[in-house]
């Protein structure tokens, strides 16, 4: 059995499409198909059940999946952990990171490419739900984002600062002018929220249900536009106050309702060895002016 076997099997796995996973490994359909059929021959057990209309795997094939995964992860675990014994010159660190948290990210993620250029950096930008998915395949060394409301089994939180849920409106919005704000005030006006599944409004999820006629206008996934509508219009969202970070023309007022933080955390997973390159951003992110200035802000 070949580590290179395993890790196209892996991919077809997950595609569930040879076409695409050769693609994706830069290998021939054939060469593909010929590796996994060797694999199989090795372990005595069909994997993967081939049709002219899809691929699917069978109960060794998702028997061995996890293992796979696991494997590969070690092996390449090996190569940088001895790597990681010389130095921090080279190498890939892969950083999930939520839409909210993205923000405060850009200062870290300059200082690091300039003092560690020969360490690639993969960011994913995702929702909680698919990060963390991506946490538990260790497709991702680790996660930047708002701690969960439950914890997740198998994955330690670390707090970087606190922040608070806040209503976000423009400057000249009647909601502008004060130094906090109750649900009662912001659902008389038109709504722009951010879309299920996002942190903040899985937050301000739960507290919204006690007021049926909310009038939402739109809701969008994407931050970035979300407060381009804010900025031009009388709409009001909901955020965490650290996605405004070197935002202008829009102001955040915190939301007057019980335990309004909103901790701003580093996820791992428990027991995971954590590479260098890794300690060494988060190192850097805890020193940023973005999270400095939020440290104490709303302990």
């Amino acid at each position: 059995m070949e580590l290179r076997q395993l890790k196209y099997f892996v991919h077809v796995a997950r595609t569930l499409n040879f076409s695409e996973a050769a693609k994706d490994l830069c290998v021939t359909q054939s060469t593909l198909s010929q590796q996994i059929k060797q694999l199989e021959c090795e372990l005595g057990t069909q994997l993967l059940i081939r049709s002219s209309h899809k691929v699917s795997l069978t109960e060794a094939g998702e028997l061995l999946l996890p293992r796979a995964i696991n494997t590969i992860h070690d092996a390449a675990q090996c190569v940088e952990i001895v790597s990681d014994l010389n130095s921090i010159a080279t190498g890939t660190l892969n950083i999930g990171v939520t839409y909210s948290f993205s923000p405060i990210l850009t200062e870290s993620v300059l200082t690091f490419m300039k003092l560690y250029p020969g360490v690639k950096l993969n960011i994913f930008y995702k929702t909680m739900e698919e990060l963390m998915e991506m946490l538990s395949r260790r497709d991702v060394d680790f996660v930047l984002a708002f701690r969960p409301s439950v914890p997740i089994p198998g994955v330690e939180s670390h707090i970087l600062f606190q922040n608070c849920l806040s209503a976000i409106v423009s400057p000249n919005h009647p909601l502008a002018s004060k130094d906090k704000v109750s649900l009662s005030e912001i659902v008389r006006y038109d709504l722009a929220l951010p879309a299920r599944g996002l942190q903040s409004r899985n937050a301000i999820e739960p507290l919204l249900r006690s007021f049926p006629s909310l009038r939402v206008r739109i809701e969008l996934n994407e931050v970035n536009i979300l407060l381009k509508l804010i900025r031009s219009s009388m709409l009001v969202t909901v955020l965490a106050e650290a996605t405004l970070h070197n935002e202008t023309g829009i102001k955040a007022v915190p939301i007057d309702i019980p335990d309004n933080e909103m901790s701003g955390c580093v996820h791992t997973l428990k027991d995971s060895w954590r590479k260098r390159s890794m300690q060494e951003f988060v190192k850097i992110l805890s020193e940023s002016m973005a999270v400095r200035a939020r440290q104490n802000a709303w302990i």
